[in-house]
């Protein structure tokens, strides 16, 4: 992988932009300081993996990415909308219109077939993907009148990732998407969500600790301590399927 640092985004197709953004928990007398001075672009439609250790801050740098933590300090944009200046009203809507999340652990209602479980966005009253369509775009519409325990680990990720497709969301956020698979399992998975990117345009942000998925991604965000260390732009990310695990 051809690595280069950047310093300055020139391209005007910018998603997602933080402008010093830190982030302060605090528990009784403890004040534990998560995030710091945070400063990055993501373009529209890339596909950008987020590492670092446990504890470095990526988890919380993803959860405010979509509105799902707010900032102490700093100020996060989304396209030209400040989402750092939303009431949770309008936060609420941004998550519902704009975000879909991908878990490690997928989050299926055991009691709804693998079609019902998709076809749970259709309560949000959004303008939706069909849910047959959306199991079809993931391999798994003759599935799709399975229940969760009677699909495996891979194909219940499956199903969460047509979950978080079915509403058209243009950021799509993975936290640790491949954590709870096998070698195989979790390369198809990676393959879907750079589909998802290369082919339909959305812009997709993993967090991970494996440095491996650094290789498919077009820019590369290191965290440790809470800062973002640096910034890698990916000249040539190699196919999800080219990985060596």
């Amino acid at each position: 992988m051809k690595q280069v640092k950047t310093t300055e985004n020139t391209a005007a197709n910018v998603i997602i932009r933080f402008e010093d953004v830190g982030k302060i928990y605090k528990t009784g007398q403890v004040v534990y300081e998560a995030l710091k001075h945070v400063n990055l672009e993501i373009l529209d439609g890339e596909l950008v993996v987020i590492l670092g250790p446990s504890g470095s801050g990526k988890s919380t740098l993803l959860n405010m990415l979509g509105g799902l933590d707010s900032a102490t300090s700093g100020r996060i944009f989304f396209g030209s909308k400040e989402i750092t200046a939303l009431d949770d009203k309008k936060l609420g809507e941004f998550r519902a219109l704009d975000v879909g999340i991908i878990f490690q652990f997928y989050n299926l209602i055991p009691t709804l077939t693998a079609y019902e479980n998709v076809d749970l966005m259709n309560d949000l009253g959004l303008d939706t993907m069909d849910s047959l369509e959306a199991l079809k775009m993931v391999g798994l519409a003759e599935r799709r009148n399975n229940f969760p325990s009677q699909l495996s680990g891979g194909q219940q990720q499956r199903v969460s990732i047509a979950r978080a497709i079915a509403k058209k969301p243009k950021l799509l956020l993975c936290d640790e998407p491949t954590g709870a698979l096998d070698t195989n399992t979790g390369r198809e998975v990676l393959k879907l969500l750079q589909d998802q990117s290369r082919v339909h345009g959305r812009t997709v942000v993993m967090v991970t600790h494996n440095d491996m998925f650094a290789e498919i991604a077009d820019k590369v965000i290191m965290v440790k301590n809470g800062t973002v260390e640096e910034v890698i732009v990916n000249e040539k990310p190699k196919d999800a399927d080219e990985l060596e695990w």
